[in-house]
């Protein structure tokens, strides 16, 4: 929904890229996302910013920009990393390459707490990740900042043209929110972003798209497609909610879910196809076999329960779009590649017949959404789970017991998170059962069974996370419940790593 005077922010390939969008918005004002090629698309802007990127300027398929147009625009930008050593180059200037990549921590020194840096520290915590440089500045450029090394690090084209070496955007720089805000002041009166605005005018987006027409979209419980469901009964459009059980859900979920949509007055058509999925699965143990086996017979129940959709709902979101977009080089690409497969979806795509209402908004937004929509907060604060469902939390094949046992542990788990208080303070949290059968000692006798492994950790976007240091007491009772409860587990472990180099989920 692109706002007159709103902040385009230009894609080089950065992996902070939307994290931008993001800052800008937390920030206040209304952003979004483009393609240096779509440089045409973006209508009437009241800041523009140049994001970084992985390449170097020297390559020869480095990104580059129309900068007859981005001048035409007449308001004020910035160059972040890739972003500034581009805008050097366009005004005139030069880039070396280096060998050695600057990757971490830096310390920035502005030459005066005015402008770019109005209340900046005089030596402040900024994130590196660079491996050229500006060298030689054009006539009319001005060093606004240097590193602990007297490196130029900012630099002013001008009146309107800023570059900054570092990404203000990551939480590493430490006082790069207020650097972004300095940056938006100087483009006067910038459109707001406000989720109420945005409700509205994503209801009367529905409604004209729909008009009589009857919608189908799927509903699995998460936060995404619960939003997008009750978004969808806002708008008073017909639709039909169609949610697909399974049998690799967690304990009692399929009733959870059910208990759940019947609270916020939205109804739901259950398909109970658990004996299909295990038998499809039956002694496979590659988890990407796995995976495809789930995501295909997904689709094809989903799909036969639909009938002749008149109109199909997505729940993609705005980093799908532009996960998208990047990989095919090309705005059109908004569903993600695992989607691809289905020519249906693809098919009613093209006849303009797919809605997806979420996809400018970020994960937190949507829970924003949510709350103004009225869903209550245990529902929308559920901890992200996978497609796949226990699948990928049952290393090897899949089967009725391992399942049940993983149920079980799960069950236990959460419950002891939840009753500490501490359910909330994680971004997810499970367990995993580990199918090598150790010795233990239950009773008077040996035992094999197998372990089970406890993971809980943080993180802003999945893009990365980091375990948390959970108080011994929640899991000294946790392990205590599992081995004395479930049958076939006599080992329990925690998780300590990372990601990277470990993934969140274990297939």
């Amino acid at each position: 929904m692109q706002e007159k005077n709103h902040v385009a922010v230009l894609d080089f390939g950065s992996q902070y890229t939307q994290l931008i969008v993001r800052r800008v918005r937390e920030l206040g004002y209304a952003a979004m996302l483009y393609q240096p090629e779509d440089i045409a698309e973006i209508g009437e802007p009241g800041a523009i910013i140049l994001s970084g990127g992985p390449k170097s300027t020297s390559d020869e398929d480095a990104p580059d920009i129309d900068f007859e147009k981005l001048k035409s625009f007449d308001v004020p930008v910035l160059g972040v990393c890739y972003g500034m050593q581009l805008l050097n180059i366009k005004f005139g200037g030069s880039v070396k390459s280096s060998n050695r990549r600057e990757y971490g921590p830096a310390m920035l020194k502005p030459n005066d707490n005015v402008g770019l840096y109005e209340g900046i520290s005089h030596e402040s915590q900024v994130w590196m990740s660079h491996s050229d440089t500006v060298n030689e500045l054009p006539e009319n450029a001005t060093v606004l900042a240097a590193n602990q090394n007297g490196t130029p690090v900012s630099l002013k084209w001008g009146d309107t043209f800023y570059g900054i070496q570092f990404h203000p955007e990551v939480t590493h720089s430490h006082e790069g929110n207020r650097i972004l805000h300095n940056f938006l002041l100087t483009a006067g009166e910038l459109a707001p972003f406000h989720i109420e605005d945005f409700k509205r005018e994503m209801i009367a987006g529905i409604k004209e798209k729909v008009g009589d027409k009857q919608v189908v979209c799927g509903v699995s419980g998460g936060v995404d497609s619960t939003v997008l469901a009750v978004l969808l009964k806002e708008a008073g459009v017909n639709m039909r909610a169609i949610f697909v059980d399974h049998g690799l859900l967690r304990k009692d979920e399929g009733d959870e879910v059910r208990s759940n949509f019947h609270r916020m007055g939205v109804e739901i058509e259950t398909i109970e196809c658990s004996g299909l999925f295990l038998s499809e699965l039956e002694g496979e143990g590659d988890p990407e076999t796995k995976r495809k086996i789930i995501g295909n017979l997904f689709v094809d129940v989903f799909w036969e329960a639909v009938g002749d959709a008149q109109m199909l709902a997505q729940g993609t979101l705005y980093p799908d779009v532009i996960e998208s977009a990047s990989n095919e080089k090309s705005k059109a690409s908004v569903i993600k590649t695992h989607h691809n497969r289905v020519q249906r979806i693809l098919d009613l795509q093209e006849q303009g017949k797919v809605l997806e209402p979420l996809a400018e908004l970020f994960k937190d937004e949507v829970r924003e959404l949510g709350a103004s929509l009225g869903i209550p907060a245990d529902i929308l604060n559920r901890h992200p789970f996978p497609g796949p469902g226990l699948a990928v939390r049952c290393p090897g094949v899949v089967d009725e017991k391992r399942l049940r046992i993983i149920r079980e542990c799960d069950n236990i788990f959460i419950s002891r998170l939840k009753d500490h208080g501490w359910y909330d303070k994680v971004w997810q949290a499970y367990a995993c059962l580990v199918p090598v059968k150790t010795v233990g000692v239950k009773g008077d006798e040996r035992s094999y069974e197998w372990a089970i492994n406890l993971r809980a950790v943080v993180s802003e976007d999945a893009m990365t996370a980091d375990w948390v240091e959970l108080p011994y007491q929640i899991l000294r009772e946790t392990s205590h419940r599992i081995l004395n409860e479930v049958d076939g587990i006599n080992r329990v472990l925690y998780d300590v790593s990372t990601k990277p180099p470990a993934s969140i989920e274990w297939e």
